[in-house]
């Protein structure tokens, strides 16, 4: 072909080349992460979880949960308009459970998604990075009003794992991150299982002493109420 005209392949050569360019910058980001280290109160790329004053002594399987950035700084809602950043409330963490970035739909463009979320991933708002789906659902929860039931610290886990499409879902609830570490978190130490468990215990065996098998009962309707109270928020409302 005659030098001076230009060709048809250039073109969509160019449009390779680009997207081939944009994937790889995409790609760098996923660096190696550092170890997790409790003591420096690090945990890249996890979700956390400690336990709550007074709740979690009648229901231990409830909890406070965070979201943690690249270099293991923790996030987490804790009031109207509160973002904590690297100081979690309610204590120091007590569960974690690592997420894997290759999960994540990290889409450069439009045609870069993996998901099958395309339009919906972009409506809600997709992110190029995990620490910018994090920085964007700071940004969104820094003006929302802080709710028990309907929109806590489980709420703020679950809106970044929707930005992030983690594992090609874009579904996540307070219901199914708490299952997630529910199942699969590990235990920090042994100490954290203690604090979590032992407040529970106390008020259990007080209350089998003092009102006797009929407060069993009672601990147990409340702990139905409140996961039927989360179902209905979550699902129905």
């Amino acid at each position: 072909m005659p030098s001076g005209k230009p060709s048809l392949m250039e073109p969509n050569l160019s449009y390779r080349v680009e997207n081939e360019l944009s994937a790889g910058n995409i790609q760098h980001e996923l660096w190696p992460l550092d170890e997790i280290d409790p003591k420096k109160a690090k945990f890249p790329c996890c979700v956390v979880w400690t336990p709550l004053p007074i709740v979690s002594w009648l229901a231990p399987f409830i909890g406070h949960v965070g979201i943690c950035r690249e270099d293991g700084t923790t996030l987490d809602f804790s009031g109207s308009n509160l973002v904590n950043i690297d100081d979690f409330a309610f204590g120091s963490v007590a569960r974690y459970l690592q997420l894997d970035r290759k999960q994540c739909c990290f889409p450069p463009n439009l045609a870069g998604h993996t998901c099958k979320h395309r339009y919906k991933h972009v409506e809600y708002g997709s992110a190029i990075t995990w620490d910018d789906a994090i920085q964007s659902t700071a940004r969104h929860f820094e003006h929302k009003s802080y709710n028990l039931f309907t929109c806590n610290c489980h709420s703020f886990v679950a809106n970044c794992l929707n930005r992030l499409c983690y594992e090609g879902s874009m579904s996540w609830n307070m219901i199914n991150v708490a299952a997630l570490l529910l199942f699969k978190g590990t235990w920090v130490d042994g100490l954290s299982v203690l604090r979590s468990f032992l407040p529970f215990m106390v008020v259990l065996c007080l209350g089998v002493f003092v009102v006797g098998w009929p407060f069993i009962i009672g601990l147990f309707s409340f702990s139905l109420l409140l996961i039927g109270w989360f179902l209905l928020g979550t699902y129905c409302f």
